[in-house]
């Protein structure tokens, strides 16, 4: 029986981001955490001959969620671009998950028109450590130019 390493568990630190707004490539190194999800949307599908209903994906939607240290405006300037001229902006957000003891390689996901949902003006904590803030956002597209490789044994 094949098991995995515990070397091959990838480093939950050990990443990049960077996020492109208006053609400038900004490396997010701000970033704490952040994560994005497909939600598959379905239908349910009506079958003679069977008591149940199947089910059919007809389309699907992205979304995310980031933490930042609260250290940059870039994304309130968007904010108030928005609410000075009505343009929305949309921006693009690349994540490189790389763990040099583990075997799996890397994996790069870019995440395509990315839409912030809203965002935090300003904030302060006078208990606190230090100060970050969350934003919720949607995406249109994602690509995965690299993929991690398969474990020993996997196959």
């Amino acid at each position: 029986m094949s098991i995995m390493s515990a070397k091959d568990a990838i480093s939950a630190s050990l990443a990049e981001c960077y996020v492109t707004i208006d053609g400038n490539r900004y490396n997010f190194m701000q970033a704490i955490n952040l994560e994005a999800k497909v939600e598959k949307n379905k239908s349910e599908v009506p079958i003679l001959g069977k008591t149940g209903k199947g089910n059919k994906t007809t389309g699907w939607k992205g979304t995310g969620s980031a933490t930042f240290h609260y250290n940059t405006s870039i994304f309130r300037e968007l904010l108030y671009r928005y609410k000075k001229t009505g343009e929305d902006v949309y921006f693009d957000i690349q994540i490189k998950n790389e763990d040099p003891t583990s075997s799996v390689g890397s994996q790069t996901i870019i995440l395509k028109d990315c839409n912030m949902d809203g965002g935090l003006l300003a904030k302060f904590d006078a208990d606190a450590e230090y100060l970050d803030e969350d934003m919720d956002f949607t995406f249109e597209d994602f690509e995965m130019p690299t993929t991690f490789d398969m474990l020993d044994g996997m196959e």
